[in-house]
């Protein structure tokens, strides 16, 4: 029975079975890295101090947490600790709120001159920074300051979960009573892309001593909220969710499967990789692929969670066919094979809408290489 590589230390190259040797695995990793942070053309990575350095939305050419903390993580895998601090300086400096009810949160969107766009923050971000500043910890070693890695990430967990406690008038990030990861501290809904049980296991490692029966418990109770909120039979997930598992609609968008969206099926896969099967959750993956097998994959569109296909194309095809590659880690479909040859053929994105694309078909790659890893 496949354990996980959080007790094996296993890592395959799934991408073998499509006839990627893992050289050729390691050099397209390489290749990808470099294009985000320095190709002439193609980055979005940018400098805006000698010391301090953002991650791009292309798209809307800002910095937002969701893509500093990827950002960050993706350093750690690539053990390029010269990039992580400046990420890390740029989202302490200019991020990081010091006063108010969202005090020791980070603000969600700022623009690339750090100038801020919003005092509000984006739960995601702040999963992944804990996440990233641990591993950064275990990889590297803790310094001082903001560089004491594992003080860091365990004072971003602290506010999260106890921000009430904390703040006069703060909101938590995780519901107490159910454990669902809010999705903006305000509201009592969630959105089923920001449940990453494979990282709340790891802060039931790493958190205050206080909070690791809460992140255990995040954990069982997200893989089940996975489940409840995808389709039954087309796996596709709803961008928003009330914690009955009901999609909530937001923002003016009829349509339910979209941009964020997208990531249930990678977190999915990247849980299976790290700690084994969770089969409730797994079988969205299939679902997902069986979906999507009968989809014309040139013309990619928003989805009704029961499939219907709106007029509406979808804004990054590029990261569904990378989500479905990963996809293929943990599903059962037939056509898992089918998926990730399309993963082997599938470039990164060009153009202003690159960013989130190539940050989540980074993150794909890394798993179906063998090289998304934890350092604990």
């Amino acid at each position: 029975m496949n354990e996980g590589a959080a007790r094996s230390g296993v890592y395959p190259n799934f991408l073998a079975e499509v006839g990627v040797t893992d050289e050729q695995a390691r050099e397209r990793v390489r290749q990808a890295f470099d294009t985000i942070f320095f190709d002439p053309e193609d980055h979005f990575c940018h400098h805006t101090d000698e010391d301090a350095w953002c991650m791009v939305d292309t798209g809307n050419v800002d910095a937002r947490t969701e893509g500093m903390s990827y950002g960050m993580m993706m350093c750690v895998q690539m053990d390029r600790k010269d990039i992580f601090d400046r990420l890390w300086n740029f989202s302490d400096r200019y991020m990081r709120m010091r006063e108010g009810p969202n005090e020791g949160y980070f603000a969600w969107s700022v623009k690339i001159d750090g100038t801020r766009n919003s005092n509000g923050p984006a739960p995601d971000g702040e999963e992944y920074f804990a996440m990233a500043l641990f591993m950064a910890s275990a990889r590297w070693g803790d310094g001082k300051g903001i560089f004491d890695y594992a003080a860091q990430a365990r004072e971003i967990l602290r506010h999260a979960v106890h921000q009430h406690e904390m703040v006069p008038g703060g909101e938590p990030m995780w519901e107490p009573e159910n454990h669902y990861i809010r999705f903006v501290p305000g509201m009592k809904i969630s959105d089923p892309s920001y449940h990453l049980p494979h990282f709340y296991d790891l802060f039931a490692e790493k958190a205050d001593e206080r909070d690791r029966e809460f992140w255990r418990k995040a954990a069982e109770e997200s893989r089940k909220y996975i489940a409840l909120s995808a389709h039954p039979e087309t796996g596709l997930s709803p961008e928003y969710a009330e914690y009955s598992g009901k999609t909530k609609l937001l923002f003016g968008k009829p349509w339910e499967y979209y941009s964020d969206a997208y990531r249930v099926a990678e977190n999915i896969a990247l849980d299976h990789l790290w700690f084994g099967p969770h089969p409730e959750e797994d079988a969205v993956n299939t679902r997902l692929q069986d979906f999507f097998a009968a989809q014309d994959m040139e013309d990619l569109r928003a989805y009704r969670l029961d499939g219907t296909k709106e007029e509406e194309p979808a804004m990054h095809p590029v990261a569904i066919k990378a989500v479905l590659g990963a996809a293929s880690i943990c599903s059962r479909s037939p056509h898992r094979k089918k998926f990730l040859e399309l993963f082997a053929q599938t470039p990164m994105r060009k153009g202003n809408r690159r960013y989130y694309d190539n940050c989540l078909l980074f993150f794909c790659l890394l798993m179906l290489t063998g090289n998304y890893r934890i350092y604990r």
